[in-house]
């Protein structure tokens, strides 16, 4: 028998200064079985960094041909491609000639030898490429509930989240 995802459901509160989008989000997270809480919460992140209206989480994991996030336009072209976690310069490719704007969120221990390995074939590329901090990533995916309120105010290179019980600051930078 197959295992079946995990639903959480996240109430957030965007604020982002940067881009002055100001939104409330309902958002429906099927968490993969394969799929971390780390990962879920840097595609969390990575959707609230990019947000804007019809903005979605797709199928994920489980449809392997598809990113993780994306916007489609009423033609249904692709207009925001993102994918979270270390793609290969072969999807970032297709993404970047798939879509109107290729994302890459990159969050885990392993990122900085990923982007040295890289690095040289994405320059090529029209694909931005950010990384969040591993460590505040992991203490964001400690908060974790099934069901959770959130407020997210994203001011320069970072996100400030706070919940009913917890806080972080999780900040990022631009590899591309």
């Amino acid at each position: 028998m197959a295992l079946k995802p995990t639903i959480y459901k996240l109430r957030i509160s965007l604020s982002d200064l940067n881009r002055n989008y100001y939104d409330t989000l309902n958002l429906t997270i099927a968490q993969h079985p394969s799929e971390t809480l780390e990962r879920m919460m840097a595609r969390t992140m990575a959707f609230c960094h990019s947000a804007e209206q019809g903005l979605e989480f797709t199928k994920g994991l489980s449809e392997i041909e598809e990113p993780d996030i994306w916007l489609k336009s009423l033609e249904n072209d692709t207009k925001v491609w993102v994918d979270v976690g270390e793609p290969t310069p072969e999807r970032m490719k297709k993404a970047s000639r798939s879509a109107e704007l290729a994302k890459v969120y990159t969050f885990n221990a392993k990122s900085d030898t990923w982007w040295q390995q890289t690095e040289n074939k994405v320059n090529q590329l029209a694909v931005q490429v950010w990384q969040f901090d591993w460590q505040e990533i992991s203490t964001l995916a400690s908060f974790v509930k099934r069901t959770m309120d959130l407020s997210v105010t994203i001011t320069e290179e970072s996100a400030y989240v706070t919940s009913d019980d917890n806080e972080i600051e999780i900040h990022w930078r631009s590899l591309k």
